[in-house]
């Protein structure tokens, strides 16, 4: 297994300049490393403490596959066109057996045409990340402006490549990397930094600021995180710590045969906490709870959090005022 692991001085590309950053506790770097060094296949992490700024890492800006962790990249960008008012959370979709697609979801065994609204849409690719409701997202939002929208971020590694289980449309010409990656592409680091941006609610252009209805519009998306379905990896363990709530952490996962990716915002007692963890070129390519690329991502969620908040989780609120929280357990 090939790993690089590093403790690194990080500024966010996502437009703000942020303080700087402490290394990780040398117990907590050698703990990370045993855990990746015992999985068969290789792992990208970047996790940071945003209270302290400490971080960890392994790999951090290694390009990855996303598989369905690239929805919250489509998610970001539904956020960013409703506060413009180019399209809004009761926008009207219409669901046809055309647009019905295999694997995660539930849509496929709906009856078509069926009427939802681009809320209900986006709650199931992130829910369940229902791969038909992700296609219809992508439609009404535009590729083109979910990848330029990343690129503003000044994510440079990370990329939305095609619509799930659908052929590349006539007359478009895909990367040339789109065959190596698939649905989409990312780094540890990249993917990091999106999510610091929901659970730190910045939904404001660099130089710009922000406005009164960001919190509701980062508090719709939150509580889709916060209800996330597959919990089997960075939850996995977390979900039972001393002060954990339903709304403790919000994540979005993502699978393939030989791939196992999960990342996650945690409140703990210490603040709030940013992991992305990637596991590729698994061994164990199988679908069971105990799929060793989510066991790894477990194994070092949790030492990530016995190290900086040895006293457990939060309710969402107790870190991020102002933003709305659905409250309820899981």
């Amino acid at each position: 297994m090939k790993f690089y692991i590093g403790l690194v001085l990080v500024l966010f590309p996502v437009g703000l300049i942020r303080a700087q950053t402490s290394s990780a506790p040398a117990s907590l770097t050698a703990r990370v490393k045993a855990i990746a060094a015992q999985h068969h296949g290789d792992v990208a992490l970047f996790a940071e403490n945003l209270k302290t700024h400490e971080t960890v890492a392994l790999s951090p800006d290694m390009p990855v596959q996303t598989a369905s962790v690239i929805k919250l990249a489509i998610l970001y960008e539904a956020l960013e066109q409703v506060r413009e008012g180019k399209a809004h959370f009761e926008d009207k979709i219409t669901l046809t057996a055309a647009d019905q697609v295999p694997g995660s979801g539930v849509l496929l065994m709906f009856d078509a045409p069926l009427s939802l609204t681009l809320k209900d849409v986006l709650t199931m690719m992130v829910v369940m990340s229902d791969n038909s409701a992700s296609n219809l997202a992508m439609d009404h939002l535009g590729i083109e402006n979910i990848n330029r929208r990343i690129a503003m971020l000044g994510l440079k590694d990370t990329y939305l490549y095609k619509k799930v289980f659908q052929p590349v449309p006539a007359g478009v010409t895909m990367p040339a990397d789109q065959k190596k990656f698939g649905l989409g592409k990312t780094t540890a680091r990249e993917m990091a930094s999106l999510m610091t941006k929901f659970a730190t609610c910045e939904l404001a252009e660099p130089g710009a600021v922000a406005r009164d209805g960001d919190a509701a519009l980062c508090g719709v998306a939150l509580k889709m995180l916060h209800w996330q379905f597959y919990r089997s990896a960075v939850p996995r363990y977390l979900d039972g710590l001393p002060g954990a709530t339903g709304d403790s952490i919000a994540n979005k996962t993502g699978s393939l045969n030989a791939v196992r990716n999960d990342v996650a915002a945690i409140s703990t007692k210490n603040g709030l906490v940013v992991i992305s963890c990637f596991t590729y070129n698994n061994k164990d390519q199988s679908w069971g709870a105990d799929q060793e690329g989510e066991l790894t991502i477990a194994k070092i969620a949790r030492e990530i959090i016995s190290s900086w908040s040895p006293d457990g989780l939060s309710a969402w609120s107790a870190n991020v005022k102002g933003v709305a929280s659905p409250g309820a357990a899981h």
